[in-house]
């Protein structure tokens, strides 16, 4: 809740220095308002799709990058001619006044990528900080009657044992648990992988060695038919 309550609000933050960027350009606080509403499905679009695209092939990286740009700049060019008919609608003017109302350098393709990918890559930043702190953030459970505190990135793999559950971590060590793990595996997130119903692996440290096994730090562990997609 915390993660969505801060996203949205850099997003209603990026809609005012955009609408104050515009106002620079000669227009009204309202219409540069509207102006950074229409920015918004652009940039998210964008900070959506590239990171999708970041794990391909690169030939197919950037074949699909320039697709995906090129599909968001012409949105926002569509929206940016819808947004100024509108304008000339509530000014009682004439509809085929708008092009002449568009400020030039609002217009250009050039100005309108360097604005959204500003606001893109400040949303990608903040989703990798967001991240990492969710990631360091502790995790506490008791192993033979103590309690544990670790870092969620501390842990390699949850390994289920019967009624227990083994927490293997980077430094080597292994903790028992009663937490089954599946338990485990809501409590630490989507960056760890289910890959077979006794193991959950952290996801930036398993490794695939074939198609029915992931390696993590020389330890070489089964991906069973039921989870194979999880690793794909």
């Amino acid at each position: 809740m915390k993660r969505i309550f801060i996203i949205v609000l850099y997003w209603i933050a990026a809609i005012l220095l955009t609408a104050f960027l515009v106002v620079s350009l000669d227009y009204q606080f309202w219409q540069g308002l509207m102006i950074g509403l229409m920015f918004l499905p652009c940039a998210m679009a964008l900070s959506f799709f590239l990171p999708k695209v970041a794990k391909e092939q690169p030939k197919d990286r950037i074949k699909h990058s320039l697709f995906i740009i090129l599909g968001v700049m012409a949105l926002a060019l569509f929206l940016l001619i819808v947004t100024h008919m509108l304008f000339s609608y509530i000014k009682n003017e004439p509809a085929y006044s708008f092009p002449q109302d568009i400020a030039p350098i609002l217009a250009n393709p050039i100005f309108l990528a360097i604005i959204l990918t500003i606001l893109a890559y400040g949303e990608f930043r903040l989703e990798k900080w967001l991240g990492k702190t969710k990631k360091n953030h502790p995790v506490s459970f008791t192993s033979d009657y103590k309690k544990v505190s670790l870092n969620a990135e501390d842990i390699l793999y949850i390994e289920s044992r019967d009624s227990e559950a083994w927490i293997h971590t980077r430094d080597g060590k292994s903790y028992r648990n009663k937490t089954g793990i599946s338990q485990w595996e809501n409590l630490l997130g989507p960056d760890f992988i289910r890959i077979h119903r006794a193991f959950l692996v952290n996801g930036q440290d398993a490794m695939p060695t074939s198609p029915d096994t992931v390696t993590i730090a020389g330890t070489e562990l089964p991906v069973s038919r039921k989870y194979k997609n999880s690793i794909k």
